[in-house]
């Protein structure tokens, strides 16, 4: 399945917490991505900012800018998988190039892109 482009997101806790216990994790500056690969179901994403990063206003923020650099990904994204993006504390100070620098890092990373065209 296809998601062309489109961004398909974990809803339910235990998909986040299915992926917490049996997915890997890759690990950048003020990142985390942990995934697990399925059959099928295209890419799917969770984004978790803990109350760690700040208040609520920062935090949905930083899962906007999340969400909109993952965008910018999507299309160039192969495999079946289930992904969450776990922001660290230190994400509130990043800007928006470097959060999706690191983001495409990730994906690279962990087999996601095949060409890093987009930094």
């Amino acid at each position: 399945m296809k998601t062309e482009g489109k961004l398909i997101t974990l809803k339910k806790n235990k998909e986040f917490a299915f992926v917490y216990s049996h997915g890997k994790s890759v690990a950048a500056q003020s990142l985390v991505l942990m995934y697990f690969r399925n059959k099928y179901g295209g890419i799917r994403s969770g984004f978790s900012v803990s109350k760690k990063v700040g208040g609520a206003v920062l935090r949905n923020k930083v899962r906007r800018r999340l969400k909109e650099s993952l965008r910018a990904y999507i299309a160039d994204m192969n495999g079946n998988a289930s992904i969450i993006f776990v922001a660290r504390p230190q994400i509130a100070e990043e800007p928006y190039a470097r959060i999706r620098a690191q983001m495409g890092f990730l994906l690279k990373k962990a087999g996601f892109l095949q060409t890093q065209g987009h930094n």
